[in-house]
């Protein structure tokens, strides 16, 4: 079973992510678990949500504590968050950053990096001061890890993006692209 844990804010997309990941796992028939952790549920605040991949039917319902994979979609959490907590040695962590993989804080973990953030503002995915960069760390997310292709995660945007689909869509398909990883 593969584990992931988003690190968003609320507003960032970080449970529609974790919704459509899980749904692309689908299309590949996988089965798939998907679900959100709120703390304080506003716009703004620290946000989690999860997915899980398995070849096998899921039958854990607890929160994810040992991801294989951390996706933080705003840079701002590594200073409060600690998104290395319980992740697997050796797992991935794909930043949403204008920053190389290199210099992010990170030892003995793969880590890639890309700038969802100026994707989505491309893109006109949200405002520039609010910009929606879930789709882009989605396909940054199809690069890295690979285990789910971006053919289905943009198959996954184009059904079930809650407005802006077409847009979605390509800046998944241009995160999957820009994503640096060292």
């Amino acid at each position: 079973m593969y584990e992931v844990r988003f690190h968003g804010r609320g507003g960032q997309g970080a449970v529609t992510a974790a919704n459509i990941l899980a749904i692309a796992g689908a299309k590949e028939g996988y089965h798939t678990q998907a679900f959100p952790f709120f703390g304080v549920e506003r716009r703004g605040a620290p946000v989690e949500a999860y997915t899980r991949i398995s070849k096998e039917p899921i039958e854990i319902r607890s929160f994810v504590y040992n991801p294989d994979c951390v996706v933080v979609l705003d840079p701002a959490l590594l200073k409060d968050v600690d998104v290395t907590s319980g992740l697997k040695e050796g797992g991935i962590i794909i930043v949403n950053t204008e920053k190389k993989p290199s210099e992010m804080p990170f030892e003995g973990y793969k880590v890639a990096t890309v700038n969802a953030t100026e994707i989505a503002i491309k893109h006109r995915l949200g405002s520039k001061a609010a910009p929606i960069v879930n789709t882009a760390i989605l396909g940054a997310y199809a690069r890295v890890v690979g285990n789910i292709s971006i053919d289905s995660v943009v198959e996954a945007i184009l059904e079930n993006a809650p407005a802006k689909k077409e847009e979605n869509a390509s800046a998944a398909k241009e995160a999957y692209e820009r994503t640096v990883i060292e």
